[in-house]
């Protein structure tokens, strides 16, 4: 089985993490850092907003059970991508909306996938195509963060939970064990 990789930006990767870890085709999910100036960044130092870095995951999937295309729609489904340099609450540069293809076929989808959502909201999508960047996995607490803390978590049960149900509500048929 050969796996695609894509690298999606969407605000808190706690959030982001936990909804494609859910998806029918998608191998593995890794919360990190990508687009910043400074090799190997700490959490602390991302948060700071000083190091051009984004929250990202990076995901492996299975493009014969879902295609690229259908992981864009629910990247723009499953977060506001009309809001520059924030999502909620949190406010900076490594809370934006970004896509960060892996070559020219991804670019192109990403930039149909833009034009296709756009009719979903109301006000302009600010989702930035990115460079592809080198990708610095984020330290191991925050993998699978939502599933091993979400319940004990203030953020994660005012914020992740209800995005979270809302997610498995409109892809029911798209989950894995269905």
């Amino acid at each position: 089985m050969t796996l695609d990789v894509a690298i999606f930006a969407g605000g808190c990767f706690w959030c982001t993490e936990a909804v494609f870890n859910e998806l029918r085709g998608v191998e593995s999910v890794e919360s990190g850092y990508i687009g910043g100036g400074i090799e190997h960044p700490t959490y602390e130092q991302v948060c700071s907003g000083r190091t051009g870095h984004a929250e990202a995951v990076r995901i492996e999937f299975n493009p014969s059970e879902i295609s690229y295309s259908e992981m864009l729609d629910i990247f723009f489904h499953t977060h506001d991508p009309t809001t520059l340099n924030r999502q909620g609450g949190d406010v900076g540069t490594q809370y934006r909306s970004a896509i960060f293809p892996q070559n020219g076929v991804q670019a192109g989808e990403a930039e149909a996938a833009i034009a296709r959502n756009q009719a979903s909201w109301d006000n302009p999508i600010v989702t930035s195509i990115e460079p592809n960047a080198p990708w610095y996995p984020a330290e191991a607490y925050h993998q699978r963060y939502f599933e091993t803390n979400g319940s004990r978590n203030g953020y994660c049960v005012a914020v992740v939970g209800p995005k979270l149900a809302k997610f498995r509500k409109s892809y029911g048929a798209r989950l894995k064990g269905r």
